[in-house]
Parts: C-alpha cells; sequence; structure tokens
C-alpha cells in the first residue's frame, strides 16, 4: 500500500500548525500589549516610559498583523488572552519583558522559516527584528535601574 495512511492529514499538519503558531503569537503580543503599558506606567523616567509606549505602539501593530493573517487563513477573528502575568514591579518587569522579548525573537524566526506565504515570511520576520530591538532597550533600562 501507500506509506502514508493519512494523506489528508499530512498534508493539513503544517498548516494547523502555522495557525496555532499564529495564535500563540497573537496571546504574547497581547500580553505584552497590556504588560507593556503597566510597565510604562511604572517608569521612573520620562524619556524611558515614552520609549517604552513606541515599544508598546509596535506591539500594537504586530498584533493586528498578526490578527488578519490568522483571520486570512481561518475566515474567523481571533480571540485573544493574556496568557503570562506581568509583574509589579518596574525592575522585574523590565527583566521579564527583556526575557520575552529574546524568546519571542526566536519563535518569530521559527514561525518565518516554516511558513510558505512571502507575506507571513517577510511579516514574522521583521516581527522578530522589532523584537531584537525591543530586547535591547529593556536590557538598557533594566540595567540602568539596577545601578540605582
Amino acid at each position: 500500500m501507500y506509506p502514508y495512511s493519512n494523506y489528508y492529514d499530512a498534508l493539513n499538519r503544517q498548516p494547523n500548525k502555522l495557525i496555532n503558531d499564529i495564535e500563540k503569537a497573537i496571546n504574547g503580543e497581547y500580553s505584552a500589549i497590556n504588560c507593556y503599558a503597566k510597565i510604562a506606567k511604572l517608569a521612573r523616567r520620562e524619556n524611558e516610559r515614552k520609549r517604552i509606549l513606541e515599544i508598546h505602539q509596535d506591539e500594537i501593530k504586530h498584533f493586528q498583523q498578526f490578527g488578519q493573517i490568522y483571520t486570512s487563513l481561518t475566515g474567523r477573528q481571533p480571540q485573544p488572552k493574556i496568557t503570562e502575568r506581568c509583574p509589579d514591579v518596574y525592575l522585574d518587569g523590565l527583566e521579564f519583558a527583556l526575557k520575552d522579548e529574546q524568546k519571542t525573537v526566536d519563535f518569530y524566526l521559527e514561525i518565518a522559516d516554516s511558513a510558505t506565504d512571502a507575506y507571513i515570511k517577510e511579516t514574522f520576520r521583521r516581527a522578530a527584528a522589532d523584537e531584537q530591538n525591543h530586547a535591547v532597550w529593556f536590557l538598557y533600562f533594566f540595567s540602568k535601574a539596577k545601578k540605582t
């Protein structure tokens, strides 16, 4: 017989993984949007608050882009949920954010590498670059805050 017992399952496995990964990315962005608004309120310096709010805006853009991709692939709107608790202390929030951004870079690059659609590839590659930039800013603010 044939080596693959369920050809249709094999065909659909990749798109389902992609949809699940995009859904996870949407939830991550939704969580980050909420967390970074909280961290910005805790910021001690106005220049830090402004930069964190710029990062917050990038996360909103990613959330919207990923939502559009999700809707185009599934025909339905995403139902985002907060998946991570944001710390209540500024220094802890910065550390949380920089670690999360670093993990997200790798995750988005994996999505980009596995996607076959050029728009999805480019959207996630660009988002990964943004997340790396965010991690550097959070690390900078974290390092400064630890000294004081």
